[in-house]
């Protein structure tokens, strides 16, 4: 990989890094971290529309969309009501609740991992330096 002078390029760089770590991490409960966010994101909010679902995660509705069809055709979440698909709602099943469970160890493991591997010492200098850009 050429080395890059560009701060995005670097950032972007660090997030495929990142994402690699806890998919690698994840594989067991065969989640990808995209995945898991998602499921968290919708037990967080409690049935949310999908256009309150794609303000939180900060996506856009048509790459939410696409995000989301691996969770409905594997039957971890569910997309009822409304009359359009921005109103209908993101409902968790039992089995996206067990999925969510079980990814959960999985994630905290890539935590401690990615916590090892910066040596912060307890701090979040990843979030400190996003948090700022927005």
């Amino acid at each position: 990989m050429l080395p890059s002078i560009c701060h995005c390029t670097q950032l972007r760089r660090a997030a495929r890094s990142a994402t690699r770590l806890y998919d690698q991490a994840m594989a067991p409960a065969g989640l990808k971290l995209t995945q898991f966010s998602l499921l968290r994101t919708v037990a967080h909010l409690e049935r949310p529309s999908i256009s309150s679902l794609a303000s939180a995660t900060g996506l856009e509705r048509s790459t939410l969309g696409r995000n989301l069809r691996p969770l409905e055709k594997s039957q971890q979440i569910i997309l009822s009501g409304g009359e359009n698909l921005r109103m209908r709602r993101v409902e968790l099943t039992d089995r996206g609740r067990r999925k969510l469970a079980e990814g959960a160890h999985y994630w905290a493991e890539a935590q401690a991992q990615y916590g090892a591997t910066l040596g912060t010492g307890g701090a979040d200098p990843t979030g400190a330096s996003v948090g700022y850009l927005g």
